[in-house]
């Protein structure tokens, strides 16, 4: 091992913070370089979380949506796929499966759907509010971009979760990405969010034209928004949007290494919405310690990136992804646990203490 690399990865085990120099180094690596970094991380991992990992179940109950993304399947305009929009019985019926099967979390997803952004969203509030209740598992909301009031409104209703993705924190970059769309608006939600004392997740998206400083930027960024929640996905293309034919190096899983390398402490997701069951090893195994995009067989939800891998087949399910724990040591943690960590982190946001790095 090259003797910068020895001392960045000791750097990170005593959790000093690492300058950017040191993660456009980490997320260029390849080979068996790499897999040191991805050591390293599984042992902060275990220092904070032991062998248990995660479960969230992903219910996309609305791909409508009034964006014009550059890299999404569901961006308007598109007649490569038809949009739907569940019923709030067919929410709760998902959801209630879900938490049945042994999800630790409902992530409740949708496009920027006009049916609630330009004719009020009592409706959804209303929604959140009944999974919290009939459920009683913690709920992640992922509306896209609303007002401050509203995301107070879903707090009250039980929401203990904002996720909303930034993609990249290059202003450039993100015009390119997520087209028409104001960045410092979609950074300020996350602001607010975490000012009302809701977690927050914060995403980054790889292959899409980033520079290993782009990188290293994004990870800053992260610091400062002080999310419980940090995520990276690697880019798929989709047909019918700009991006159909785009080609970029993807550097998803030296990503999550360097975000468990500068946030130890964190939730990470390793998502089976890029390459589905057979990617979830390497996720895991580079450090992510929470798995996404659990999605009921046969419910008629789709994916994001992927909207039909895997889901029917039952391997994106808690039964699909348990022998893959099992095979690297790891298990799934229960359901206390998971709302003890929560509380404790909710508790902490809403003292204005924020998250450990």
């Amino acid at each position: 091992m090259p003797r910068f690399l020895t001392d960045i990865l000791d750097r990170s085990l005593r959790e000093e913070p690492l300058p950017r120099e040191d993660i456009r180094f980490l997320v260029s690596l390849e080979g068996p370089d790499l897999q040191d970094v991805f050591a390293s991380a599984r042992t902060l991992r275990e220092r904070y979380f032991g062998r248990g990992v995660f479960l969230y179940g992903f219910v996309y109950f609305s791909t409508w949506c009034r964006n014009r993304c550059a890299f999404c399947l569901y961006r308007t305009g598109n007649d490569r796929h038809t949009p739907y929009r569940k019923s709030p019985g067919e929410v709760l019926e998902v959801s209630r499966n879900l938490a049945e099967s042994g999800v630790h979390l409902i992530d409740l997803t949708m496009g920027e759907d006009a049916l609630y952004h330009e004719q009020g969203f009592e409706p959804l509030v209303g929604l959140v509010r009944s999974v919290r209740h009939e459920v009683g598992l913690p709920v992640m909301i992922s509306p896209g971009v609303v007002p401050r009031d509203v995301l107070s409104s879903l707090a009250g209703a039980g929401a203990d979760w904002y996720a909303c993705y930034q993609e990249t924190h290059n202003r450039d970059l993100f015009a390119r990405l997520r087209v028409g769309q104001d960045y410092s608006q979609r950074m300020n939600t996350k602001t607010w969010a975490r000012d009302l004392g809701l977690l927050t997740e914060e995403g980054v998206l790889t292959g899409v034209g980033e520079t290993q400083d782009d990188l290293a930027t994004t990870i800053e960024a992260m610091r400062d928004v002080r999310c419980q929640q940090v995520r990276v996905m690697g880019f798929v293309n989709q047909a019918g949007t700009p991006m159909e034919r785009f080609s970029w190096p993807n550097r998803e899983l030296a990503m999550i290494a360097a975000l468990r390398l500068s946030f130890p402490s964190r939730l990470i997701p390793a998502s089976l919405d890029v390459d589905g069951l057979a990617g979830l090893e390497l996720r895991l195994q580079a450090g992510a310690n929470v798995i996404t995009s659990l999605i009921p067989p046969h419910s008629g939800l789709a994916g994001v990136s992927q909207h039909s891998l895997d889901i029917d087949e039952g391997n994106r399910s808690v039964k699909g992804v348990l022998p893959v724990l099992e095979r690297l040591g790891l298990e799934a943690s229960t359901a206390e646990e998971y709302e003890a960590w929560v509380a404790r982190e909710r508790r902490l946001a809403m003292a204005g203490e924020g998250v450990r790095a």
